[in-house]
């Protein structure tokens, strides 16, 4: 249990960093005039940039399991800065292009105007991609080596640039897009180059060499399914965005359902930090580390309830962030859901980890497509009716989780009684 806390504690850090950024975003945002519809706009232009981005979020494990030897590390790092590049440009074309403004202003249901900063967001935010696709190739690799406390000091200099950009770019008068794509972008150019470093310096690969005969078709088959795992997850917000937009008062719900949601995602990151869990230490003494799981999932969960039933949410969204009265209001309803959504997570995770160590990554992907059409159809039903709003909008997101829980778990099980079945054929 030592073992594994040491281990965890600063990658539970690190997704907190990483997500505070988010945080003082909003709180940047909710000081500019018209707070409500600057926080809608990049809420919509957020949540399509992510749906690239998110493809991504296994990079990191990706270099974790196969660069593992100098010819595993040169296969892998080529096949991510490829990956990266292609995953850009259908960015880059709904950025500039008179289809792509169509395409956002059906899927939202918003008006030109609006349309059009979202476009700006986007041309902005592109190549944030390349760059996040090498920060997580590095990081894979100090976490493969088990150099976490240096992934946490890295990603504290991450935040940290990002919110003395915010501050500096508020206080000279920029506007928003340039204030907010302008901090990210700079604080995770010079995160990468630092990360960069630091490998250089202190990593060691494996004691025993693997991976040496690497080829492209085996990272894409491990790649492909997991990207498409993240991606799901990243287009869960927009499916719902989309049947909110069409609701009374659409934009201040969606202004208030972003607020709540990045601020569940502080909890969530910790979460998710369990994958490394399992690539790093195997899957023995399954109970042991089914034991921490449990201990860190009531803890999460226990500082979300403490936010959302004492006067902690006030003083942080009100007092410190700024965030409108009529955004807040309807925020910490949202909140109040999203405490079910550590337990789903982590138990989630559990079934991500075996799946990952054992290559068996299909079904994470056949989870995330039935959660995100789920969560369609459960939207849409609710639009249908009438009852669509912020609350039942919250526990649609949770039940979609909740199936692609029970995807994972049924092909753990299967992949299970397979190996049960092969080794009593030997």
């Amino acid at each position: 249990m030592r073992q594994y806390w040491s281990f965890y504690w600063p990658l539970g850090l690190t997704g907190l960093a990483m997500v505070l950024a988010v945080q003082f975003q909003n709180a940047a945002l909710a000081r500019y005039p018209e707070a409500i519809t600057e926080l809608a706009i990049f809420a919509l232009a957020y949540a399509t940039f992510g749906f690239f981005r998110a493809s991504l979020n296994f990079i990191a494990q990706l270099s974790n399991v196969y660069a593992r030897s100098p010819e595993g590390m040169r296969r892998c790092h080529g096949f991510v800065s490829i990956a990266s590049l292609l995953i850009m440009l259908p960015l880059i074309g709904i950025g500039h292009s008179s289809m792509g403004a169509a395409m956002l202003s059906r899927f939202f249901s918003i008006d030109v105007d609006l349309t059009l900063r979202v476009q700006e967001y986007l041309v902005y935010l592109a190549p944030i991609i390349l760059l996040g696709a090498q920060r997580f190739y590095y990081t894979g690799l100090l976490v493969q080596a088990r150099l976490t406390g240096w992934v946490t000091l890295l990603n504290v200099l991450f935040l940290t640039l990002v919110i003395v950009g915010l501050i500096v770019g508020f206080n000279l008068g920029y506007r928003p897009v340039h204030v907010l794509v302008g901090s990210e972008t700079v604080a995770i150019l010079l995160q990468l180059l630092a990360t960069t470093w630091v490998k250089a310096r202190y990593y060691r690969p494996p004691a025993q060499l693997e991976h040496q005969s690497l080829t492209y078709r085996e990272l894409a088959g491990f790649f492909i399914p997991v990207s498409m795992t993240g991606v799901m997850f990243a287009l869960s917000r927009p499916v719902l965005y989309a049947f909110v937009s069409r609701i009374p008062d659409g934009i201040l719900t969606i202004a208030a359902m972003r607020v709540a949601f990045d601020f569940s995602m502080l909890f969530q990151q910790a979460a998710n930090q369990f994958r490394h869990f399992f690539v790093t230490f195997g899957l023995d003494d399954l109970p042991g580390k089914r034991r921490f799981m449990t201990v860190v999932c009531i803890g999460i969960t226990a500082i979300m309830l403490l936010f959302a039933l004492t006067p902690l949410s006030s003083f942080i969204w009100q007092d410190l962030m700024g965030i409108p009265d009529d955004v807040r209001i309807l925020a910490l309803d949202v909140i109040l859901i999203m405490c079910l959504m550590p337990t789903v997570i982590i138990f989630r995770n559990y079934y991500h980890g075996r799946l990952m160590v054992e290559r068996r990554t299909t079904g994470m992907a056949v989870g995330g497509i039935l959660r995100v059409i789920g969560i369609y159809l459960m939207a849409q039903l609710l639009f249908t009716f009438g009852v669509l709003n912020h609350i039942t909008a919250s526990v649609v997101l949770i039940l979609g989780f909740v199936i692609e829980t029970l995807v994972v778990v049924q092909a753990a099980t299967n992949g299970q009684a397979e190996r049960v079945k092969a080794t009593a054929k030997m």
